[in-house]
């Protein structure tokens, strides 16, 4: 019998608040990204499901989500992994710029197209930059050659689908209930894989902070209805 698959975007983070592009910059949730935390995995126990396992990326709002709604479902004792392909999409240069202020510079075309094309990458940071995740320990065992400077979405799943196959995967498929609490546009990615969408479809997928996405499979990995604990 294969296991559940439970998809928990992380709640507010602090430059959510600010309307800042972040990616793979390292900011802490909100008091009420917290809160949002907390109240996602309190609408999952009064579903009845609780995970086996979880996994998250290497950034703190999705850590920090994944501690915060372990704790309210007691759960804090299931094996936990990190990862770096679980991070949001890399937004190259334009992390850390005010969303509404890049628009009135750069055209709100221009910036709707980096924000929501499924092939079109932002302008990417130069090697240089004290960005570039090539200079970060949490990235120290990743080949400098798979570390990005900017992503597309179509990029973001290239990264994720490794996760997938190797992790994800073999875990539903001894029966576990996974938890991933991680990102909007990697759990975008995987969402387009699950659900099989066309690449102008995904563009106009939103996926709230902090609600719970649920798929169940079948014996051969084919996924069931998108089951949404709000």
């Amino acid at each position: 019998m294969t296991g559940n698959l439970i998809l928990f975007r992380h709640g507010e983070s602090e430059w959510n608040r600010a309307n800042r592009f972040t990616g793979w910059t390292d900011v802490d949730l909100t008091e009420d990204g917290e809160a949002q935390a907390r109240q996602g995995a309190r609408r999952l126990a009064q579903a009845g499901i609780r995970p086996t396992r979880a996994d998250t990326s290497v950034l703190l709002r999705s850590i920090r989500t994944l501690w915060l709604a372990l704790e309210e479902l007691d759960r804090a004792w299931i094996p936990v992994r990190k990862t770096w392909r679980l991070n949001e999409r890399h937004y190259g240069a334009l992390q850390g710029l005010d969303k509404a202020e890049l628009s009135e510079r750069a055209g709100d075309a221009r910036v709707q197209a980096w924000r929501r094309g499924y092939a079109v990458r932002p302008p990417a940071l130069e090697p240089e930059d004290e960005r570039n995740p090539a200079g970060d320990a949490r990235y120290a065992a990743v080949p400098p050659d798979e570390l990005p400077l900017t992503e597309s979405l179509e990029d973001t799943l290239a990264r994720v689908m490794p996760y997938w196959r190797e992790r994800a995967a073999p875990a539903l498929f001894a029966g576990e209930t996974l938890l991933i609490a991680g990102h909007g546009n990697s759990q975008r990615a995987l969402v387009k894989h699950l659900e099989g969408m066309g690449d102008e479809e995904v563009e106009g997928l939103e996926i709230p902070m902090a609600t719970a996405w649920v798929y169940e499979f079948d014996e051969r990995l084919r996924v069931g209805p998108r089951h949404e604990i709000n």
